[in-house]
């Protein structure tokens, strides 16, 4: 097994006194040589971070012994090397920027569907009451490029305040479909399933734990492609591992460049 464990994992839940918070994780982050980003917000905690296993867990551990944090749940990979270069924690004013307040995901979830039943949708090509299946990546343009599912649809957005205006023009074309939202680990489709069930897709179902937990439960089945992360790491094979170095479009624009 590789020697670097990589977490990612979100909760919506109301959180104040966010200084206090803050530093207290810091601390608890750096005396277990931890790094990566923790996003702290009034309405949840988003984060990213990668160490030793057993640093790690017991980080993960310490955190849900605060009653607000029992219900978080981890997407986990493994690495050969540290893929962060320091520890932050930001504090912000949304997990995942929308600009529709109104979208709270801790007052009650959208309708969500697991990794293994998606493929069993996939397979047929339609849902269970024989309705067709389209799914759509709510991530920006740049992270489609590194793959998605077969046949997604998207809107070639450049960051995810855009959706609401897209999802909505599209969305007289969709009424007769099953719509299933994805993105990398689940947060942006938190909210884009509420929102679509608020403008009336009554038939929109989010993908629980994103591309990352298909991966993990699933495999590449029905899906081209690697998945970016926001880390050193630049994308994730469909067996959770790194891309290799050939195929870093990264490495490739910066070529390109010089």
């Amino acid at each position: 097994m590789k020697p670097i464990l990589n977490i990612a994992a979100y909760l919506f839940v109301s959180l104040d006194e966010l200084i206090e918070l803050r530093a207290k994780m810091l601390d608890e982050c750096h005396c277990r040589h931890i790094k990566g980003t923790i996003l702290l917000t009034g309405e949840g905690i988003n984060l990213f971070l990668a160490g030793e296993e057993i640093e790690l867990r017991g980080f993960i551990d310490w955190l849900r012994r605060d009653s607000r944090f029992h219900a978080l749940v981890t997407k986990d990979s493994w690495s050969e090397t540290q893929p962060f270069q320091k520890m932050l924690i930001k504090l912000k004013n949304e997990i995942i920027r929308m600009n529709h307040p109104m979208i709270r995901p801790e007052q009650g979830r959208a309708n969500f569907i697991s990794p293994k039943k998606l493929q069993e949708w996939l397979d047929r090509g339609t849902d269970d009451l024989g309705r067709p299946v389209v799914m759509l990546d709510t991530r920006n343009a740049f992270e489609v490029d590194y793959g998605t599912f077969n046949h997604a649809l998207h809107f070639n957005i450049n960051k995810f305040t855009e959706f609401p205006q897209a999802i909505t023009a599209h969305k007289e074309a969709l009424m007769d479909k099953t719509i299933v939202s994805f993105c990398t680990g689940g947060i942006r489709c938190e909210k884009s399933g509420l929102y679509m069930r608020e403008i009336g897709m009554e038939h929109s179902y989010q993908l629980e734990g994103g591309i990352l937990k298909y991966f993990e439960e699933v495999g590449s089945a029905h899906y081209t492609g690697t998945c970016f992360v926001f880390d050193e790491r630049e994308a994730l094979e469909s067996n959770l591992d790194s891309i290799p170095e050939e195929h870093s479009i990264r490495k490739k624009l910066k070529a390109a460049t010089e």
